[in-house]
């Protein structure tokens, strides 16, 4: 069996802190935007999807962009221990932080990068020398990328516990950088729609632990499910627009490693582009027609928190597992007039129930060709 337990989550999103938070958001079909405060300039859009103070825990100096990410992360990382029923990072863990860059040890040289490794650890009760730490940046596919990576090294025999951990916080490089691709909805992301006009950014740290099934078994921890298929490729055809071909190779990929011919539900990177959503669900139509007679439901989670860039798989995984164990499909939020998807694809609107619930797509996607998709399976396997 070359799954791998998911033992514990951890997300601060525009909805609030926690998975729960998150969860009830989505399947309350809730948007989290607002007017974009954090600085001025000259933008298409001035629409973002920001984590409200109430959702920070208590602590100093998180206003600048660099300790924003390294807060929001730590407490991200803290809850995804205690989901983990562990008291804190185990001596020889492996960490994987994903953002541009790694910060600094005082979060003021390089403002826009994520957090800072060695105070991360010691937050939380390790030190570098206590566990391993590898820094992945894949764009807006790296927590999944992350994912497969951190699996990879469980399997391969060198530990038997990962945390991968990343955030992503408002900040004028990153949202300009967004705006002279024309990639910014002025209006608000809709992702599936007709009317889509572009990507909202967003905000939030996220986290997950992983650790082999022995140690699972070991401790007594039921899984919140299994991470039992990855794929990660990088296609360099394309310098921002998706590839269905490179989407579909990902997607049948990860399944082929998780040795499973369905697929009950696919969520999807979507994030609201034009080109972007159309290729998803083209290359997700293609897919369905090898697997057989049962419709794939699809759906996305950027109509509700925005896109999180670099952290975007987080909020991903985070559903994916509210699906598995409670057979429910999450809606797309911001979906009204939903585009034309070949046979065999359903977009979900609004929640509902699922007809089957024990294995599920994740796709993450990224500039210069970066895609990767993940299987999530059901614990109860």
């Amino acid at each position: 069996m070359n799954a791998v337990a998911l033992a514990g989550t951890g997300l601060i999103t525009a909805l609030g802190s926690g998975p729960h938070a998150f969860w009830g958001g989505l399947l309350r079909g809730e948007r989290a935007f607002g007017e974009l405060t954090a600085f001025e300039g000259d933008f298409r859009s001035r629409t973002v999807a920001a984590v409200p103070p109430s959702a920070f825990p208590a602590a100093p100096d998180r206003t600048t962009p660099g300790r924003r990410k390294h807060t929001m992360a730590l407490a991200a990382a803290a809850q995804a221990l205690r989901a983990a029923g562990l008291p804190g990072l185990p001596a020889g863990a492996l960490v994987v932080l994903v953002s541009q860059a790694p910060g600094t040890a005082d979060g003021t040289a390089r403002e826009f990068t994520g957090p800072d490794p060695a105070a991360l650890l010691v937050a939380l009760g390790s030190s570098p020398g206590q566990a391993a730490v590898v820094h992945l940046s894949h764009a807006c596919a790296s927590a999944a990328f992350a994912a497969s990576f951190a699996r990879d090294w469980l399997l391969s025999g060198l530990g038997d516990t990962a945390l991968v951990v990343g955030a992503s916080a408002l900040n004028p490089y990153e949202y300009a950088s967004m705006d002279v691709v024309r990639t910014l909805s002025p209006g608000g992301a809709r992702p599936f729609d007709t009317t889509r006009d572009g990507i909202t950014v967003g905000e939030g740290g996220g986290a997950f632990v992983l650790e082999t099934a022995a140690r699972a078994n070991r401790r007594g921890h039921r899984p919140k499910a299994w991470l039992s298929g990855a794929a990660c490729l990088v296609d360099s055809t394309q310098a921002v627009a998706s590839e269905p071909a490179a989407i579909r190779a990902a997607m049948r990929g990860a399944l082929e490693d998780a040795g499973v011919g369905r697929v009950d539900y696919v969520h999807a990177h979507a994030t609201g582009t034009a080109q972007g959503d159309a290729a998803e669900v083209e290359a997700v139509g293609e897919l369905a027609r090898e697997l057989g007679p049962h419709p794939v439901p699809v759906s996305s989670h950027k109509g509700a928190v925005g896109h999180l860039l670099h952290a975007s798989a987080f909020p991903a995984l985070v559903a994916a597992v509210g699906f598995l164990r409670e057979a429910r499909l999450p809606g797309t939020p911001g979906l009204r007039a939903p585009l034309e998807v070949p046979d065999g694809v359903v977009t979900v609107r609004e929640s509902t129930a699922a007809v089957r619930a024990e294995h599920v797509l994740v796709n993450s996607f990224g500039f210069s060709g970066n895609n990767a998709s993940l299987v999530l399976s059901a614990a109860g396997r």
